[in-house]
């Protein structure tokens, strides 16, 4: 069996030495992240970086040399994607302060920081979106390069914007002109960004906006954009924006009849390929559950790779939950979520998981899970959807899928596992077991 996984490994491209160490996850229900039906038993062979093989056991066999881990009574899928993340902020509720106190420490504590918190709770890739740009492509490819511990980031850098909000031009880019916007696209892809991250667009001119998206495409980039109003969602369509970002249009009921047809008609492009959206919908669904049970707040997991300074500002800062500026429209907001995401649903748009991680009170340890909690058990979203939304899609849109996205031959090895049934209890990835990036095991389980 072992000659035919060095075939196998061959086909794939991937060089096997006779020094490499085959790890072998035995025994689990295997979620691969295309959406069929689970493998029981299974069995997933790990040769260095690259997944080699995957089956169940009775066709695929362990190699005598091979590490195992059982994964016995445990749910196996790949690691998960957060596809709204901000490593720059770290659940304090006053920006303001942040912004000013902290913009000197991004790069060698709070991203880093945040980061390794995302790892830590399973979330193997990432897609921050707005930060400083040298902090943003320093802590990724610090990440890539082994020297922290971190996802597979994928960072926008600045937002690009009409005007930046006073004091906030170090991770905020004004553009003037279309020429501007195209200028300042070419910088951020001279960096070495991954995506483009456009708000407000609706304040923008429209050959601005057409301009950004054309000159980012040209670059190979997608453009990400905010969808808090009408417009913003009119225009992005218009100018053919890739994906957009939050469920927005603050406590209107739905999304306007127009803006849903153009939707419509952008979903029925199949030349296109899919209409993508991030909804990030748990921050405010749980905000007033959580101001009237902060007992979560105490928990620890998100205190790591911070100093107590900063913890205790943190702490200061959201001791009062309820006073908090950023959330007193939420309960008008929040009956409004469901509906909004079930009409993009409806409408044939790709759903992304993505949680806003890092704003007040929301902190990287537990954002994802909890997003998932939500779509699953509040507006019932079938679990193999939301997996998907965290696993092929995130890979698919970031053009990387080949890579990554799924448990499957000749990918990297990021791979999670939990204890228990996650398609019948979703909220049991808010503590997971196992963490496996790029083959190296950075979590263990708990004996």
């Amino acid at each position: 069996m072992k000659n035919a996984i060095l075939s196998l490994a061959i086909l794939l491209g991937i060089t096997t030495s006779a020094n490499a160490q085959i790890k072998a996850l035995v025994g689990g229900t295997l979620i691969d992240g295309f959406g069929g039906h689970p493998i029981h038993n299974s069995v997933i062979l790990i040769e260095n970086e690259r997944i080699i093989a995957v089956g169940h056991q009775g066709n695929v066999e362990v190699p005598a040399e091979a590490e195992v881990i059982s994964t016995e009574g445990m749910s196996v899928l790949p690691g998960l994607w957060d596809m709204h993340v901000h490593l720059m902020i770290n659940g304090h509720a006053d920006y303001a302060h942040w912004d000013t106190a902290y913009i000197d420490q991004l790069g060698d504590i709070i991203m880093p920081a945040s980061a390794h918190q995302l790892l830590m709770a399973g979330i193997t890739s990432a897609r921050d979106l707005g930060a400083p740009l040298k902090e943003s492509i320093e802590v990724r490819d610090r990440i890539n390069n082994g020297e922290i511990p971190g996802p597979t980031m994928y960072m926008s850098g600045p937002f690009i914007q009409h005007q930046p909000y006073p004091g906030t031009e170090a991770f905020r880019w004004g553009v003037s002109s279309p020429e501007d916007g195209r200028k300042k696209v070419r910088e951020l892809a001279a960096a070495g960004v991954d995506c483009i991250k456009l708000i407000d667009q609706d304040q923008m001119t429209m050959a601005e906006v057409e301009a950004v998206v054309d000159e980012a495409h040209q670059h190979g980039l997608t453009v990400v954009a905010h969808s808090h109003r009408p417009e913003e969602i009119r225009r992005g369509l218009a100018a053919g924006v890739d994906c957009f970002e939050h469920t927005g249009l603050s406590s209107a009921p739905e999304y306007p009849a127009d803006v849903m047809e153009m939707i419509k008609e952008r979903t029925a492009q199949m030349n296109l390929g899919p209409l993508y959206w991030t909804p990030t919908v748990e921050g405010l669904y749980n905000y007033e559950y959580k101001r009237d049970n902060p007992e979560e707040l105490d928990n620890d997991c998100w205190h790591l790779g911070l100093p107590e300074s900063i913890i205790e500002d943190i702490e200061q800062s959201i001791q009062y939950p309820g006073r908090l500026p950023y959330f007193q429209l939420t309960p008008s907001r929040r009956p409004t979520l469901e509906r909004k995401v079930k009409q993009l649903i409806e409408a044939g748009v790709v759903l992304l998981i993505g949680t806003d991680s890092g704003i007040p009170m929301k902190f990287h340890c537990q954002s994802t899970w909890h997003e998932l909690d939500v779509w699953v058990n509040e507006f019932d979203i079938d679990p193999m959807y939301a997996i998907k939304a965290a696993t092929y899609w995130p890979a698919k849109i970031m053009g990387v899928e080949s890579e990554y996205g799924t448990i499957s031959e000749g990918k990297y090895a990021d791979i999670i596992a939990v204890k228990g049934d996650v398609l019948r209890y979703i909220n049991i990835l808010s503590d997971v077991d196992l963490v496996i990036k790029h083959g190296k095991q950075v979590k263990t389980p708990r004996p």
